[in-house]
């Protein structure tokens, strides 16, 4: 499983510089997460000021 962000997303950035494996990237209007890259540590959840980021299913 790894983590997704949702639409709640504020594009503050706060997650990017967390992810130790950098799977995090701006999107058009959120940050997104590479699914490939995450090793769904959570690191990223702790950082998120609106609680944009949740675990999400594996694809």
């Amino acid at each position: 499983m790894t983590y997704v962000i949702t639409e709640e997303c504020i594009a503050c950035g706060s997650c990017e510089d967390e992810c130790p494996v950098e799977a995090i990237s701006e999107g058009e209007d959120k940050y997104v997460i590479d699914s490939k890259l995450c090793t769904d540590c959570g690191a990223c959840c702790d950082q998120c000021p609106v609680e944009a980021i949740i675990p999400g299913d594996e694809k």
